[in-house]
């Protein structure tokens, strides 16, 4: 059949699923930023690509410009990228709690192009090359099969995370405090909860997983310019909504069932390798015709 790889062989296929799964980890990873800020404020951050971005740039000056070791750096990248988070939640969303949604939304999308052309205006839209960290790029042969360290590394980063964010959700104060304020905002309020404390550290940490995506995706894609946020940003909220927008361990499978099926498609339709973005926005048109609250969504009743 014309269009359909003739003879991929196993060691291509087992390439072919490495690449899958670590670019599946990089979009479950940012992912899980989109379905934590909904689950709280059941508001999409238009911005989070962006922060994505700005954590790229980040380490871009932290090692190739001042010369900072990369674990310094990566640390320091962490930390600033989380404090924008809040910073932008304070000035963008603070003063609009208890506006409409449509105009928390358009604070959204216009801290997202505020971020694109002050990364343009500040950095040129030249694209810049992403520096080395470790010998995370270098390459081992598995049998015949071609693998880059950080596609070992991505999975492992991205369990070890969301382990460690199951864990605060679920068994600390802070994420009692979470699934209170996820339920039903006034009623925590009135039960004393400090909602502004509460909805700031959730930025901190969705905007810290996106750092982390970023030095990773940095590793594995290495080129840094001003838009890089905008499609992975399209891509992990559509794997949010696949997996079940507002559940962690559905952004997990959504940005591995999104990440495994593009490679996939690559590889046993290649006359299709043009259309590859496409593929997630039909994948979630149809997932939205089968199961409107995605793979692990539940029904959420409207509060009267």
């Amino acid at each position: 059949m014309r269009g359909v790889h003739p003879m991929l062989d196993f060691p291509t296929f087992m390439q072919h699923l490495a690449n899958g799964i670590s670019v599946g980890s990089l979009y479950a990873l940012i992912a899980i930023g989109y379905t934590m800020v909904y689950g709280i404020l059941r508001l999409i951050n238009f911005a989070h690509g962006d922060i994505f971005m700005m954590a790229a740039y980040f380490t871009y000056f932290g090692i190739a410009v001042f010369s900072i070791p990369w674990p310094v750096t990566a640390v320091l990248v962490i930390l600033l990228t989380a404090l924008l988070g809040v910073g932008i939640e304070k000035a963008a969303y603070t003063p609009l709690r208890d506006a409409p949604k449509t105009s928390i939304l358009i604070s959204a999308i216009g801290v997202s192009y505020l971020l694109e052309n002050l990364a343009t205006y500040l950095f040129s839209g030249k694209p810049k090359a992403f520096p080395e960290i470790g010998n995370f790029a270098d390459t081992t042969m598995i049998g015949s099969v071609s693998i880059q360290y950080v596609s070992f590394i991505i999975p492992v980063v991205v369990i070890l995370l969301v382990l460690g964010l199951l864990f605060i959700i679920n068994k600390t104060k802070l994420g009692m405090a979470m699934r209170a304020v996820s339920k039903d905002y006034e009623i925590a309020r009135v039960m004393g909860i400090k909602i502004d404390r509460v909805i700031s550290y959730t930025f901190a940490i969705g905007s810290a997983l996106a750092a982390v995506g970023a030095l990773l995706w940095g590793v594995k894609y290495p080129q840094i310019q001003p838009m890089m946020g905008v499609m992975p940003g399209l891509k992990c909220f559509i794997a949010a909504v696949i997996g079940g927008i507002g559940n962690i361990k559905g952004a997990m499978l959504g940005g591995f069932v999104l990440g495994l099926g593009e490679i996939l498609l690559i590889a046993f339709l290649p006359s299709l390798t043009g259309y590859r973005d496409a593929f997630a926005f039909i994948f979630l048109i149809i997932i939205l015709l089968v199961k409107p609250t995605g793979l692990l969504g539940e029904k959420v009743t409207e509060k009267v």
